[in-house]
């Protein structure tokens, strides 16, 4: 970590407080691995070691939870992005209600947004991530997508990316998917989705980043300024059913 660009980020806080905690390492209490839940005096105390040590850091971020994010006031997180806590990654995975049950995410659609307003509000920079086929197939998928865009309108952030579901051994849902309750969409399906986010996506200056390993067909770009190519990109794919234009099983991960 260093120069002019250099970020701090992690799924948790992992410190070294050389200098007045005798190497402590810190974060280590915090196992679901969001950072905003460790209590608002320690992380100031952490942001303000981290500038200390890395003069010229410039961003600091962390993944955050919902519930951790509705727990601080927004008067704390004013004073953590005061302090140099510049960026958030929200995983939303979804704006259906229903489906966040489903997947126990542990909050409800309103809370969702609400944690996500909470967060923009404050002067940080917020990059929601969402689940491209965590509805499975069938018209659940359709449902998704668009409460998906419906919730990115409303929350504003500066980012959206988008991610596609792959089963991850001991989940209860890769239980389902290998007892067949639950079906996976295929690659086709999964772009769907994506074209739906776009064309019901209506704010402006949304950076979407679609180019994570596990999505079948990198698509990047500025919603509105590059709405007409990025969907141009997926309607090519759709049309002509192209798996040759997509990434393979076999070179997608998580």
């Amino acid at each position: 970590m260093g120069g002019q660009r250099s970020a701090f980020w992690g799924r948790t806080v992992q410190v070294l407080y050389d200098h007045h905690h005798g190497g402590q390492r810190l974060g280590q209490e915090y196992p679901q691995q969001d950072a905003i839940d460790i209590e608002t005096g320690m992380l100031l105390e952490i942001l303000k070691e981290l500038y200390s040590v890395f003069p010229s850091l410039r961003h600091v971020g962390s993944y955050v939870g919902p519930k951790s994010t509705l727990r601080k006031t927004l008067s704390e997180l004013h004073e953590l992005r005061t302090a140099g806590f510049t960026k958030a990654y929200l995983g939303v995975e979804t704006g259906d209600d229903k489906l966040l049950a489903e997947i126990k995410k542990g909050v409800t659609a309103g809370e969702m947004l609400q944690a996500g307003k909470n967060l923009v509000n404050a002067g940080i920079n917020l990059s929601s991530m969402v689940l491209l086929g965590i509805a499975g197939k069938g018209s659940r998928s359709r449902e998704h997508a668009m409460e998906t865009a419906k919730i990115t309108n409303e929350m504003k952030p500066q980012y959206l990316a988008a991610l596609t579901y792959t089963p991850v051994p001991n989940t209860a849902l890769f239980q389902k998917v290998e007892s067949g309750a639950f079906e996976l969409p295929d690659p086709f399906e999964t772009l769907e989705e994506m074209k739906i986010i776009f064309e019901n996506i209506t704010i402006d200056n949304l950076k979407f980043v679609g180019a994570h390993a596990s999505n079948y067909l990198p698509v990047s770009g500025t919603l509105q300024r590059d709405r007409e190519k990025m969907l141009g990109i997926v309607n090519r794919v759709l049309e002509l059913k192209d798996m040759s234009a997509l990434r393979s099983e076999q070179v997608r991960g998580l």
